[in-house]
């Protein structure tokens, strides 16, 4: 057993990455690999979410041009191109956190969960070819390992999937760990019926704004640097960065969960109070106001 898989079974357990993982795992690829980066900067996040609620028309390429001189980090600032999954996450600051904490432990833990969730919606007929997205299996050359990867039919056209994940998995082999479920967003998924399989709403022009992809059989996140370059114009990388490398300036003193990510990343302290207060959505404003009130 490797120190970084020791390090994260004690982080967390295969049940609880199964139990975080249930609502994101059936997302296509490049979506999903975006989605991970972007949950280890979980103050990033939480700005980001409130932006789409107040620009509720922007979406896809053109959002994420309009967030270029933000200073979140560009793997947040490619999800306001899909408002119904940053506001999402902007909703579950904890789940967020803890999922971005995960995929820093063992990004191939996380990899191989949302794997045995694709099985297991493969299994019970709910993940399947649509007119949305293309689902193949595959073998991974490099570890024999049979792989199942969902990319959008129309490369130029995103659909989120929308789905109840106690329905669309089948029996849930773990009862004390419920998967997460977080219901779609009306407005984007307009007449959805989730009672069974998986509904989709509005297709996202996104074609830019999605420059990962899942590494199955390296357990990690590619990046396609002609892509990312091509949005990010203000943030270019070299060429032969082609790796997710999580940026510690970008975390904003939100303290990692594990004594490895500290370690990695040199953020052993506990963090700014006042950046963990914002994440989780408190407004220290409005809460230093009431209390001047009380107290007059």
């Amino acid at each position: 057993m490797s120190a970084s898989l020791a390090m994260a079974q004690q982080t967390f357990s295969k049940e609880q990455i199964d139990q975080m993982m249930a609502p994101i795992a059936l997302y296509p690829d490049s979506l999903l690999s975006q989605v991970l980066m972007a949950a280890t900067y979980p103050a990033d996040v939480a700005d980001a979410a409130k932006w789409s609620k107040a620009n509720p028309k922007q979406s896809g390429d053109a959002a994420v041009k309009a967030v270029q001189d933000q200073t979140w980090d560009p793997s947040v600032q490619s999800l306001v191109a899909f408002p119904q999954v940053i506001q999402m996450m902007g909703d579950q600051p904890d789940w967020v956190q803890n999922l971005g904490d995960a995929f820093l432990a063992s990004s191939k833990d996380v990899l191989d969960s949302a794997q045995r969730l694709r099985a297991k919606a493969q299994q019970t007929g709910n993940l399947k070819t649509t007119e949305q997205q293309t689902v193949t299996v595959e073998q991974e050359p490099q570890t024999q390992q049979t792989v199942i990867k969902i990319e959008p039919t129309n490369p130029q056209t995103v659909y989120v999937p929308a789905y109840n994940p106690t329905v669309v998995y089948g029996a849930w082999p773990y009862p004390a760990y419920p998967p997460y479920y977080y219901p779609p967003y009306a407005g984007w998924y307009p007449g959805a019926a989730l009672a069974t399989g998986i509904a989709f709403g509005v297709g996202v022009a996104a074609v830019g704004a999605l420059w990962g992809g899942c590494n199955w059989g390296g357990g990690d996140v590619n990046i396609n640097t002609s892509r990312y370059n091509s949005i990010n114009t203000n943030r270019q990388i070299s060429a032969n960065q082609t790796k997710f490398q999580h940026n510690a300036a970008n975390r904003r003193g939100v303290p990692y969960r594990d004594q490895g990510s500290q370690q990695r990343f040199g953020n052993n302290r506990a963090g700014d109070p006042s950046q963990r207060a914002d994440f989780r959505g408190r407004d220290n404003a409005g809460r230093d106001a009431q209390r001047e009130r009380a107290e007059g």
